[in-house]
């Protein structure tokens, strides 16, 4: 979910730039954006992704089936693109005709990417009579109520 729409409620364009980039980098990965929710170092897949552009091994998120060497530029490309579509000011996100140009190789340079949005991963930690530090963590119960008529 593109941050000016969690924060704030305001959905555009460049929202559904932001989802395009989420799932360019899913494809990738082959993993889901939501499958983080135990991971203790990233909240999000989008975190992953920007920790191993930053270490320049980003290749390390592309999913084990794909062959990288016969793919390694568009595979590069991909996820250069699915950054700067989730970059967290969408005024920085380019818009969709520049995202289907950058795909299809009509612009050669790509610009580096901002940080994208909720990349980092909050914990609170509490100290147990021992020392030790531990996590908290949340449990979200759902209940199901089933109507019926008399």
């Amino acid at each position: 979910m593109a941050s000016e729409y969690a924060m704030e409620g305001q959905f555009s364009e460049k929202s559904d730039v932001f989802s395009f980039g989420i799932l360019l980098l899913e494809i990738i990965s082959g993993r889901r954006n939501t499958s983080f929710y135990e991971d203790d170092q990233f909240s999000s897949l989008l975190g992953l992704a920007w920790k191993l552009w930053n270490e320049d091994n980003v290749l390390a998120l592309v999913d084990p089936n794909i062959p990288v060497r016969c793919f390694e530029f568009e595979l590069l490309r991909c996820i250069n693109v699915g950054l700067l579509c989730t970059q967290e000011r969408a005024k920085d996100r380019p818009p969709t005709p520049t995202v289907i140009s950058m795909i299809n190789c009509e612009i050669v340079d790509l610009p580096r990417p901002k940080p994208p949005a909720f990349t980092a991963r909050r914990l609170t930690q509490e100290i147990d009579p021992s020392g030790q530090s531990q996590k908290t963590c949340s449990a979200n119960d759902v209940t199901l109520t089933v109507l019926q008529g008399r």
